[in-house]
């Protein structure tokens, strides 16, 4: 199909309806959607006054956004890729080619923490947090503005993604109870935790092939690859994690399709307690939370 002439479109409806158009002669899933988030993001209005104001002249600026956006959406491009941002547990997250564009799934991890934190607070007053893997700072951001007392540490492999969540962190006005650092997992680190959480990669490397153009030509292939089970990341954590966890602390995972019964077992091994299982929207049990049990105190006799 010809791509529509935008030169043509006198007002911002005219140049929405004429993406709506391009992408479902293009067979995309989500044409609808897609030409209202980018029309109204990028002309700056809110995508109901697309219906309400369509009549409102199209700026060149406005038409030269919207030109780009529909070549690289044509090309593959996701959405929010093109767009920069991604809103995720009501937090607008700036993107980088080193982060995964963080997913609604995952904010199941949020809804399975926040009573374990909420709970910690209450009973200390502070909640340390350790998010390994951060990407844009999603998770450990999300639950640093749900919980005023709690602070986090983020870690992540990547340069390029410590700085995209240090970014985030600023412009959500939460970098005074936020820091990121690069490293690998926990290694090297020696301060204790009241909970751990992660969304670490979890496809087998042989799986990667099988994904779809808009996740392995736009996401970080660190970010996806576990290893040819899946399951490395989860072997890094569980042999770490005990070490670096304050008594009765926990760790919260997010999991792939069918990972339960694996990761659960190398966290038994690694001497935790099953904590929960918890399924997303779609009814996928999506993450796994584990407690370290209390350990009592060695007792010391004088003969």
């Amino acid at each position: 199909m010809a791509r529509p002439d935008l030169a043509k479109a006198a007002t911002l409806g005219e140049a929405w309806l004429m993406l709506r158009t391009a992408f479902r002669s293009e067979g995309l899933e989500t044409a609808d959607l897609d030409a209202r988030l980018l029309t109204a993001k990028l002309a700056g209005v809110e995508p109901h006054q697309l219906a309400t104001g369509g009549d409102a002249p199209l700026a060149q600026d406005v038409r030269d956004r919207l030109l780009r956006a529909l070549h690289d959406r044509l090309q593959g491009m996701p959405v929010h890729r093109i767009l920069g941002s991604r809103e995720f547990y009501g937090l607008s997250l700036g993107l980088s080619p080193a982060t995964l564009e963080p997913r609604p799934d995952t904010e199941t991890l949020i809804d399975a923490v926040l009573p374990i934190i909420r709970e910690r607070v209450a009973s200390k007053g502070s909640c340390s947090i350790v998010d390994l893997g951060i990407g844009t700072g999603a998770i450990g951001l999300a639950l640093l503005a749900a919980c005023p007392e709690a602070r986090c540490l983020g870690i992540d492999v990547s340069a390029e993604a410590v700085e995209t969540a240090r970014a985030n962190a600023k412009a959500l006005e939460l970098d005074a109870r936020y820091q990121a650092i690069q490293g690998d997992w926990l290694s090297g680190i020696d301060a204790r935790f009241d909970l751990i959480v992660s969304n670490p990669p979890y496809i087998p490397t042989a799986d990667l092939p099988t994904l779809s153009r808009e996740v392995t030509a736009y996401d970080p292939l660190l970010a996806l690859d576990g290893g040819a089970d899946g399951l490395d990341a989860y072997r890094a954590i569980a042999s770490q994690a005990g070490s670096r966890l304050e008594a009765g602390g926990s760790v919260a995972l997010e999991i792939g399709i069918g990972q339960r019964d694996m990761v659960t077992a190398l966290f038994l091994q690694a001497g935790f307690k099953a904590g929960g299982v918890f399924r997303d929207l779609g009814g996928v049990e999506r993450v796994l939370l584990f407690t370290l049990p209390f350990q009592p105190a060695t007792m010391v006799y004088d003969f």
